[in-house]
């Protein structure tokens, strides 16, 4: 007994402890070469620990022991990302040098920094980096094919952040770990720390920059995880077209048994991540893709999806993703059980939660189909209710639809607005677009008549009226018109023209209202729904001004005429 009483029961918890801590300052597991690269790039390895490709485990201690993170009931992070709980578009900024310049589509997407500017808040953030006692560097790449891919290094302070983009990015082998060589670009993520607003071209303590030049990224003022998964897409959206000359894409898309791909486009709102969650199709990606020569591939190694309303009976995919490994961003949750409460928006509407594509059950790993896509999905969410739940497109319209963008938002009851508000974001991605809108179409138009693909305008909006008087289009309606998409029944269905916007709509498709196929039939009021449309009609011709001078006049004639 007395053998017992002189070892204290606390005893192999102190040894654990010591055990673990000796063994996390090793985590960094760099090599000369790279140490050498941390050295140069001005971080003080004398007095900071780097970790990298710290595991899921070892990232979340961290974050709960140094960063209030939260695990949920059912194991994912819960995590909170300060001020800002969005990106941050006007502050978002595009080094103007002689390499890139040319390609850049200048303007209020792409503001322009100079280059100096850039290396004086190069240096603050390596310089905020240098005070942290532990930096997170995760080394992924971005892209499922190899003959396309970049390899990506991120430099974190957040273990959330690491953990993030551990999800975002696609995870390495050990072995690709050993030989990861040399970034193709690098984030230097010191987002706890403001931007000066002296210095030339700031206009707030924010700012996310890209310089194409030196392939890099500086974030400063912001901890919103989301602005590194779309720096990472910025980059891939100019490198993609210019240095392979293939065509980047923020789209999701699925495949059928047969190996057929289609593509979903489509704005915050439309359907796309749940359209093309199909219990028949496997998921490529539901973001970010390029349709290569080889066929096409996701970018992203996860999913970022929204949680606002999120249930197990809606969204059954994207709920049971939320276990061990996940990310849930600014979610507010029970403080006794910790089970987080989907409904609750009082930190933001934009709750967010990233995880690896791995966990969508019907997820095609690798994220890469080697064969062209047989059909492209273009949605919108129409609240003025006078576009058709389905248009087969021509070629001329498929560019014109994708150059337009067009959602729109549903009033909100409490400012008194009662007309919808049109959204137009050209290439269904106008803040992350980085060339000229027209080449992204043009390579669009080309692919597409190169291997034929069939394009499909679908509304997933209001039907009978607009908002406030008609009704959103079922869901199962939306959802029997895509398996037609897919089962070929549509390419062969008659169809009729629909004027003003000269459209070709199905006249008669089974489990399909015919009422619903045409929105002339479905308004029971004839006079409102010409003026209805008639309003739309002008809003596109307005927005399309834009890109008139620039493309061809048989795709400026695609668009309503009136």
């Amino acid at each position: 007994m007395s053998n017992y009483n002189r070892t204290p029961y606390v005893t192999p918890h102190i040894l654990h402890k010591h055990y673990a801590q000796a063994y996390d300052a090793e985590t960094s597991n760099l090599i000369g070469r790279e140490l050498e690269y941390f050295s140069q790039a001005g971080f003080d390895m004398d007095r900071i620990q780097i970790k990298r490709n710290a595991p899921p485990a070892v990232l979340y201690e961290d974050a709960v022991r140094n960063e209030g993170a939260i695990i949920s009931s059912s194991g994912a992070l819960i995590n909170f990302s300060g001020k800002k709980t969005g990106r941050s578009p006007k502050d978002k900024r595009i080094v103007y040098e002689e390499t890139s310049k040319d390609e850049i589509w200048w303007g209020s997407v792409n503001i322009k920094m100079d280059e100096h500017t850039f290396e004086i808040n190069r240096e603050r953030a390596i310089d905020y980096l240098n005070t942290r006692d532990n930096v997170y560097v995760f080394d992924g790449y971005a892209g499922w094919d190899p003959k396309y891919r970049i390899k990506v290094r991120v430099i974190c302070a957040r273990a959330y952040h690491a953990l993030f983009m551990n999800n975002m990015l696609i995870r390495p082998t050990e072995e690709e770990l050993q030989n990861f060589g040399d970034p193709d670009f690098i984030i230097y993520n010191a987002g706890q720390f403001p931007a000066n607003r002296f210095t030339k071209g700031m206009s707030s303590t924010t700012s996310v920059e890209i310089n194409f030049k030196r392939m890099e990224m500086v974030i400063l003022g912001t901890e919103y995880a989301g602005e590194m998964k779309k720096g990472v897409f910025s980059v891939m959206h100019y490198l993609q077209p210019v240095k392979f000359g293939q065509l980047s894409l923020h789209s999701s898309a699925n495949v059928g048994e047969s190996g057929d791909v289609t593509l979903f486009f489509g704005l915050s709102g439309t359907g796309k991540t749940t359209l093309s969650a199909d219990p028949r199709r496997k998921l490529i990606g539901d973001d970010e893709h390029v349709w290569s020569d080889d066929g096409v591939f996701n970018i992203e190694g996860g999913c970022y999806a929204k949680c606002i309303n999120l249930s197990a009976e809606k969204e059954p995919e994207i709920f049971s993703a939320i276990r061990f490994g996940s990310v849930l961003e600014n979610v507010v949750y029970n403080p006794l059980t910790r089970v987080p409460d989907y409904d609750d928006a009082s930190i933001t509407e934009n709750t967010r939660c990233a995880y690896p594509i791995e966990y969508i059950p019907n997820a095609q790993i690798p994220c890469f189909v080697a064969s062209q896509p047989k059909n492209i999905i273009m949605l919108t969410c129409d609240a003025f209710g006078v576009l058709p739940p389905v248009a087969k497109l021509t070629p001329e319209q498929a560019s014109y639809h994708f150059l337009a963008g067009y959602t729109s938002k549903t009033p909100g009851t409490e400012d008194g607005v009662l007309e919808p508000i049109p959204t137009f974001s050209t290439c269904y991605s106008a803040p992350f677009i980085v060339l000229h809108p027209g080449r992204y179409a043009e390579m669009l138009a080309e692919r597409m008549a190169k291997n034929n693909v069939d394009c499909w305008l679908i509304n997933t909006g209001w039907t009978g009226g607009k908002f406030g008087t008609g009704k959103r289009c079922p869901l199962k309606y939306t959802r029997r018109i895509v398996d037609a998409v897919h089962s070929g029944e549509l390419a062969k269905a008659e169809y009729e023209n629909f004027g003003v916007f000269g459209l070709q709509v199905p006249t008669a498709l089974e489990g399909v209202p015919r009422e619903l196929l045409n929105p002339r039939l479905a308004w029971t009021n004839t006079e409102a729904f010409e003026r209805e449309i008639r309003k739309l009609a002008g809003m596109f011709q307005k927005a399309f001004a834009l890109y008139e001078s620039d493309v061809d006049e048989k795709v400026r004639l695609a668009g309503p005429q009136l």
